[in-house]
């Protein structure tokens, strides 16, 4: 995708290209930007009938650059000749565990807990966006949005019930648009709230069994 080659004839004979390509922490003007656009026009020469797109909730709203990269990516879709279907969706839970995971680490734990997030099933979406690969676009379809709208504190709460830790918790208000905008519930979707795995369900099958060595008994912060 970044080179450019071998596009069109892995296009040939494609009817449905489902383009989950992206580099949020890599160059993602180049991936998600530059790579898209190239896709489309491969897709365009070689009579692809439908381009679906998975893309982010909130991303016109939120001052990222991976969000606005993500966004200039969506424009491009939306102004290709070619069909096509832009399918947003919330936090993925891996991805929220991620940062929990990485947060765990350390002896207290800095957070922005009054950020909201909707977390939704990396199946979830994935049975979404196989529905809409079909010869039929639907433009902008609706959103994907886990079945709970959470504050950062809540789910790091039930993080930690479910790896049974004890670090405090810190609440950082952390500055900037970003952040604003992730406490004002831009990055979720409470009307589409169609995930059929909660928060605590996911955790319990993806920590069943975990076996951190840290009992430490202290007390989150209040």
């Amino acid at each position: 995708m970044v080179a450019g080659t071998g596009i069109e004839s892995a296009l040939e004979g494609v009817d449905v290209v489902i383009h989950a390509a992206t580099a949020p922490q890599g160059d993602t003007e180049k991936v998600d930007v530059a790579g898209t656009k190239r896709l489309l026009d491969a897709a365009v020469e070689t009579g692809v009938e439908h381009f679906v797109y998975p893309s982010i909730v909130g991303i016109d709203d939120i001052p990222f650059s991976y969000y606005e990269h993500k966004r200039t990516a969506e424009t491009a879709v939306e102004n290709s000749n070619v069909p096509t279907t832009i399918v947003p969706a919330t936090q993925f839970h891996s991805f929220v565990a991620g940062l929990f995971d990485a947060v765990a680490k350390l002896p207290v734990w800095p957070l922005p807990t009054k950020m909201r997030v909707q977390p939704v099933a990396v199946s979830d979406v994935a049975e979404r966006i196989v529905g809409h690969a079909t010869s039929t676009a639907a433009g902008r379809a609706d959103p994907v949005g886990g079945p709970e709208v959470h504050s950062v504190g809540d789910l790091a709460g039930a993080y930690r019930r479910a790896r049974d830790l004890r670090r405090p918790m810190l609440r950082i208000p952390f500055p900037g648009g970003t952040a604003r905008a992730f406490r004002a519930g831009h990055a979720t979707c409470p009307e589409h709230a169609v995930g059929t795995v909660a928060w605590t369900e996911w955790l319990a099958e993806q920590y069943a069994g975990d076996t951190t060595d840290e009992r430490q008994n202290k007390s989150p912060v209040a």
